[in-house]
């Protein structure tokens, strides 16, 4: 239960509503128990069994309320029979017992609604709070999880729980009061045999919440097997050619259906267990009814301490509880099943984010100076990627990394992004120390162009704006004849306005890569990290793009990863790195001459 209520904290913002549907719910089940109630008049007159009282009762206390009440209404039919005959009084408590029933379904109606509203408005507050969770959880979160089942924890698992837990919230509202209250009338026609009653249902309860506690496994082991399912599915439509192209086909398939079988057997598990609970309720329930009768039966025979119409109201009344009980077995059951998807979203949104965590208020206004990287270490799994590293890159100047893979290269680019904090060591801004800005305003500073040609679904002109949402027409054109992409758009069939498809697929690599170059001159970054930009391209995309860096480079402040040297001759000052430590530096003039490491790559590449 300690999961079912850290979702209903989600509630609060609609805990007006959620009082409007408990007020409503109340008087659903009020009159609910009218419209039963309301057969004790209507048997009376039937069967003829009304006593003759001449003077109104008077109130006596609490303790006399049955005898208060049986007496109050066989005054009222005997003093209306007598003027208006019992077939009018008949009529008119058929009439009070019709409104009973439309007004209990119309209150019902109403409570369901709100309890609708704030039923999906926590399934939508979730899914944005999780979204959010996950754009600003650090990169290393995302380096142990699988894309797939991430994403099935924002469907599959707040699917469940909207099915299987939020649901619940409705009958948690309307059956203990139907229940309660129930059972108090019921108190008051048979004090004997409602003690009866309660010693009977704390046992069935019992068997019922039983069975609940062995949905959990199964449904925790559905939930991850589903999350590995949607994994598999994104690696093989994302890997398509390399699937075709190895005729893996079915090697392929026979991944995906043996998670799938998996998946197979954790719900049927989790399904026969809660299709139990019906049956069981049922035949408990029955059981139940028995023994009233049997009860009920003796008070009437033997003790002349019940009447046949308080009796079958009574029973009618028993019947009234039947199914909120059965209804909160389930709910039970739910919450047990829901659980596991609870577990899975909590690990997003309880997730550490050091990041943010040590994050300062500091706002830059300007890049004047310098970043200084001092005596920086950062590992993977306790390895050094990078280990006690310095620098200083002062404002203006174009700094490349270069060196073999596997050298520390990507991961710095990632720690001046801070995406990563340094284990060791610090890096600073103008002076001041990384954890003390504020992040967002540190990486509107910078502006990352990766290897990999990152765009989203949408037109051209949506990608661009993704750099600056204020950009001008008049900005896209100047920023992509730049970024020399402004041809090859005005050559697509709807210009700034064609879609692209899934993350640019429609256009070439060299294409790709220039829009993200343009997006992030629409940008204007002080600082530009170029993660090897061009080593996935061909010679020609690659001179129209490396043409695009040098004019976007041009005022800025640059720290370029390359892989290939030819692109970072002019670079103002290279770094030669291996195994995370600075090997040599230099321009590349000064580096050719010492005939180092350097020197041998060139030569490498040359050849």
């Amino acid at each position: 239960m300690h999961h079912f209520f850290s979702i209903l904290k989600l509630a609060i913002p609609y805990k007006g509503r959620a009082l409007l549907s408990i007020l409503f719910h109340i008087l659903m089940v009020l009159f609910s128990l009218g419209s039963v109630t309301i057969l004790i008049p209507i048997l009376n007159i039937i069967f003829e069994n009304t006593q003759a009282i001449s003077a109104q009762p008077v109130w006596d206390g609490i303790a006399n309320i049955r005898d208060y009440l049986e007496s109050s209404l066989n005054y009222w039919i005997g003093y209306h029979s007598e003027r208006i005959g019992k077939k009018q009084v008949l009529l008119f408590v058929l009439g009070i017992a019709a409104s009973f029933f439309i007004l209990k379904n119309l209150f019902r109606y109403l409570g369901a609604r709100l309890l609708i509203y704030i039923r999906n408005g926590v399934e939508r507050d979730l899914r944005n709070n999780i979204h959010k969770k996950l754009l600003h959880l650090p990169i290393p979160f995302f380096t142990e999880k699988r894309k797939g089942d991430l994403v099935s924890r924002m469907t599959t698992d707040i699917l469940e729980i909207q099915w299987a837990l939020l649901s619940s919230i409705k009958r948690f509202v309307e059956d203990p009061l139907m229940i309660i209250v129930t059972l108090i009338v019921m108190l008051i026609m048979s004090p004997k045999l409602t003690l009866f009653v309660l010693l009977l249902i704390p046992i069935t309860g019992i068997l019922i919440t039983s069975i609940s506690t062995l949905l959990k496994k199964p449904s925790a082991q559905a939930k991850e097997e589903m999350g590995n399912i949607l994994s598999i599915a994104e690696e093989h439509v994302g890997a398509l050619p390399i699937i075709k192209s190895y005729t893996a086909e079915e090697k392929s398939q026979d991944r995906f259906e043996k998670s799938n079988q998996r998946h197979f057997g954790f719900m049927n598990k989790m399904l026969y267990r809660r299709d139990l609970s019906s049956p069981v309720s049922e035949v408990l329930g029955s059981m139940v009814v028995l023994a009233i009768i049997w009860f009920g039966s003796k008070l009437i025979i033997e003790d002349q301490a019940l009447e046949p119409e308080m009796f079958i109201t009574y029973i009618a009344l028993f019947y009234q509880i039947i199914n909120p009980a059965k209804s909160l077995s389930v709910a039970f059951y739910d919450i047990k099943r829901s659980e596991a998807s609870i577990e899975r979203i909590n690990e997003i949104l309880d997730a550490d984010n050091p990041l943010l965590n040590t994050a300062g208020n500091h706002k830059i206004e300007d890049f004047k100076s310098a970043i200084e990287i001092k005596n920086v270490s950062f590992a993977y799994d306790e390895k050094d990627v990078v280990a006690d590293f310095s620098l200083t890159i002062k404002k203006g100047t174009v700094v490349a990394f270069v060196g073999q893979s596997g050298s520390g290269k990507s991961t710095l680019a990632y720690l001046i992004n801070r995406f990563y904090d340094p284990s060791s060591g610090t890096i600073t801004f103008d002076g001041v120390p990384y954890p003390d800005f504020n992040l967002k305003s540190l990486r509107q500073q910078i502006g990352y162009i990766s290897q990999d040609a990152i765009l989203f679904f949408g037109s051209v002109r949506e990608n661009l704006l993704f750099g600056n949402e204020n950009a001008t027409a008049e900005d896209l054109v100047a920023a992509c004849k730049v970024a020399n992409a402004y041809g090859f758009i005005q050559e697509l069939e709807k210009g700034f306005d064609t879609m692209i498809g899934d993350r640019g697929m429609k256009l070439s690599g060299g294409q790709r890569q220039r829009l993200t170059i343009a997006r992030a001159i629409l940008k204007d970054p002080a600082i530009l990290v170029l993660d090897e930009a061009t080593s996935a391209l061909d010679s020609e995309s690659e001179q129209l793009v490396q043409e695009a860096l040098n004019a976007v480079m041009k005022g800025r402040t640059a720290i370029v990863i390359a892989h290939r040297l030819s692109t970072i001759q002019n670079a103002d000052q290279i770094v030669v790195m291996e195994n995370g430590r600075i090997q040599e530096t230099g321009n590349h003039t000064e580096l050719i001459q010492k005939g180092g490491i350097y020197s041998k790559l060139v030569g490498l590449q040359s050849f």
